[in-house]
């Protein structure tokens, strides 16, 4: 069964009582105490997960230590994040965490880029960007690109071996935005199961990210490719305007307000037997919320979402 999960990047009571109360299953990107070392620390994650669960929910996905842009560069001393980041993994087992997050710099080539705050109805104000005329020089070359995939693969061959150990899945979100030969655009995006083709290796899949790419189209062809292949475990839920392919930019939107049909999106995650959480990533602040809040906003799309899978469940 398809789930909700919202992100959860605090733990006081007021935050889990509100999603509790708005009928989210799943909090998402929960923050996990460190030690010295910056590796999760084993009790404090018990702690975390016995916590939320007291609320009626569970903790869907962590985010693992990232991996620096020393390490991409293969700088001296820097093979230490592949030890914190394994640790942490099994930690994640321990605790009894499903799904953690791999980050890795350089995943964003953010120099082609404008961005701006569009107006919506209304006046809310959410997300745009479009693209430059070019990249001012700064694009990498191919070959330094390539130095850095190997990086990335050396970081999957001790952290796969470790995911399977503690029965935790790894899931790789998409560079966003996906501008031309950026790490994990829709190419690189696939190298990572190509090279990696364990069960535990898999996407966190934003359908956003990949509609700012070629909207619509794109994301029911994708899910239906790594859907079927079992290789989605959770999904980014969020509309936009346009595309990078059709306009040379996007604005993100609240779910019913841009190009793409979220309810086929839905259908297609359902055919294929998707059973993992959908989170309502992006949301803008609406009228009425506190300072440094988007609490109405999150639960306009929380409900909007419960009516779709209501909806298929007819």
């Amino acid at each position: 069964m398809i789930k909700i999960a919202a992100w959860c990047q605090d733990l006081n009571d007021s935050t889990l009582r509100f999603l509790s109360q708005i009928g989210v299953d799943c909090a998402d990107a929960v923050p996990l105490p460190t030690d010295d070392r910056g590796v999760f620390d084993l009790d404090e994650a018990i702690a975390v997960r016995k916590k939320v669960e007291s609320w009626g929910m569970a903790v869907n996905r962590i985010s693992l230590p990232g991996f620096s842009e020393s390490f991409m560069n293969g700088d001296d001393g820097t093979e230490g994040e592949l030890d914190i980041a394994c640790e942490s993994v099994r930690v994640l087992g321990e605790a009894g965490f499903p799904l953690g997050r791999v980050h890795f710099a350089f995943s964003q080539d953010g120099w082609m880029i404008d961005r701006y705050q569009a107006d919506h109805r209304g006046g809310y104000k959410a997300r745009g960007e479009s693209l430059s005329r070019d990249d001012n020089g700064n694009s990498p070359s191919r070959e330094v690109r390539e130095q850095r995939w190997e990086r990335v693969c050396l970081a999957y061959s001790r952290l796969v071996p470790a995911a399977q150990e503690s029965s935790v899945r790894l899931m790789m979100h998409p560079s966003d935005p996906p501008t031309q030969d950026v790490l994990f655009s829709g190419l690189g995006f696939h190298r990572v199961i190509d090279a990696f083709p364990q069960a535990c290796v898999g996407y966190l899949y934003c359908c956003g990210t990949r509609g700012e790419a070629a909207g619509l189209p794109l994301v029911l062809n994708e899910i239906n490719n790594y859907g079927r292949k079992g290789r989605i475990f959770e999904v980014h839920f969020r509309n936009l305007r346009g595309s990078f392919a059709s306009a040379r930019g996007f604005e993100e939107v609240l779910l019913d307000d841009g190009d793409m049909n979220m309810f086929k999106i839905v259908q297609e995650l359902q055919h294929l037997g998707f059973d993992g959480c959908l989170n309502p990533d992006h949301y803008p602040s609406l009228e009425g919320d506190a300072a440094g809040k988007n609490t109405h906003a999150l639960a306009y799309s929380v409900g909007y979402i419960k009516a779709m899978l209501a909806a298929l469940a007819c």
